[in-house]
């Protein structure tokens, strides 16, 4: 082995560290809907969502701080929320039917706007936006807080309603920068930075 290509291993342990803590959501994700299926949920499925949410937090500070926080580890990031969130919601419909039913107008209006703003990004950059949103953060704190209310201790109403109020306008930021923004980019914390980015363009 050449001198030159210990950069480069090591870049790769360092990038494996961030896709490790993502990877657990994945693995995760099954096991929400092997204990709703039995019909468990209370604290052992509090603390699956917990580790979940804490692994999202982490796995970007470790790619930022590692210095390996690029296209393809983002974009593993937000397919493992997708995967997680997904199972989590599965397990709500498997332990909890009358609830989607009641809330059933608002998760249409949402899963329509996840797929007209997944529409426009294959459209116009061929693949997902990877934006990692402010706001989109928010949303992932407001999902835990009902999920876990729900399938620990059966609490729905407005806790329930807020991460769709959430969702919604966070996927109408995320369609705004996808609209604004002339190419790919990942990590845009908010559609301002979208707009600037896209003044920069034109100023060059």
């Amino acid at each position: 082995m050449s001198k030159n290509s210990f950069p480069e291993a090591n870049k790769q342990i360092r990038t494996a560290v961030p896709i490790a803590v993502t990877l657990i959501r994945v693995i995760f994700a099954p096991l929400l809907l092997f204990w709703a299926w039995n019909g468990r949920a209370g604290i052992p499925f509090v603390i699956c969502l917990f580790v979940g949410a804490g692994t999202d937090f982490l796995d970007g500070i470790l790619a930022r701080r590692l210095g390996v926080a690029t296209a393809v580890v983002r974009r593993l990031d937000g397919a493992a929320d997708v995967i997680f969130y997904l199972a989590a919601f599965g397990s709500i419909w498997l332990v909890y039917p009358d609830v989607v039913r009641q809330h059933w107008p608002g998760l249409s209006l949402l899963a329509g706007m996840e797929l007209l703003r997944v529409t426009v990004d294959y459209v116009k950059f061929r693949r997902e936006a990877s934006y990692h949103m402010v706001s989109a953060k928010l949303w992932n704190l407001t999902l835990f807080a009902a999920l876990a209310g729900l399938m620990g201790f059966g609490i729905s109403g407005w806790l329930f309603k807020l991460p769709i109020v959430v969702g919604i306008l966070t996927n109408l930021e995320a369609l705004a920068a996808s609209l604004l923004l002339p190419t790919w980019t990942h990590d845009v914390p908010t559609v301002y930075h979208a707009y600037k980015i896209r003044q920069g363009h034109s100023d060059t």
